[in-house]
């Protein structure tokens, strides 16, 4: 979808260099998936420690336990 936006040039120079994106069409569909992501992750936050899973997560991570 075609869009016109005004956004300030130094903020996307700025965003390109920080991501090492190189256009800026690429750089504000980053933007904004990484914006989506972090609200979904604070809305799973508030399930901390309220849902009971009897998995193990080394396993299922691949990690081998040290101890």
């Amino acid at each position: 979808m075609r869009t016109t936006l005004d956004i300030p040039e130094d903020l996307i120079d700025e965003a390109m260099k920080a991501s090492r994106i190189n256009t800026k069409t690429k750089v504000i569909v980053a933007a904004l998936e990484g914006l989506i992501r972090r609200s979904k992750i604070s809305d799973l936050k508030k399930f901390r420690g309220k849902v009971a899973l009897d998995i193990d997560l080394d396993g299922v991570r691949g990690r081998k336990c040290r101890y």
